[in-house]
């Protein structure tokens, strides 16, 4: 009889265990926090390439998740006139702008986030 009681506590422990696992992974999670909603990309209105002149990439330290990826993406969206499209991977945003790339902006708004802008470098 004692047997039975352990085993239905096991299996009751492993549903329970595997219920939040699959609960986890429908919230989005990720390292930022595993019960928050899975974060967005905010689009930017204007798509159009030729009214972005201006080009630079911006190495970013400190991401670890595509949470963290489209933070940094909305974030540097949300500043006029840019166009930002974050790479995981490489750990780099490849920035479009409408005005030479104001490094000073760009580092203010990345380490608001949390994360360390390595280097900013304009391209022709």
């Amino acid at each position: 009889m004692g047997t039975v009681i352990v085993v239905v506590i096991l299996a009751a422990a492993c549903v329970f265990g595997v219920y939040s696992y699959v609960k986890k992974l429908r919230k989005g999670g990720g390292c930022c926090g595993e019960h928050e909603e899975t974060v967005k990309k905010v689009r930017v209105a204007d798509r159009d390439k030729s009214h972005y002149p201006y080009r630079a990439v911006v190495r970013i330290e400190g991401m670890t998740c595509s949470n963290c990826a489209s933070r940094v993406q909305n974030a540097l969206n949300a500043m006029e006139g840019t166009w930002a499209e974050v790479d995981l991977g490489d750990r780099r945003a490849a920035l479009r702008l409408k005005q030479p790339p104001d490094e000073a902006a760009i580092r203010k708004t990345v380490n608001a986030l949390g994360y360390t802008v390595l280097s900013v470098r304009a391209e022709e």
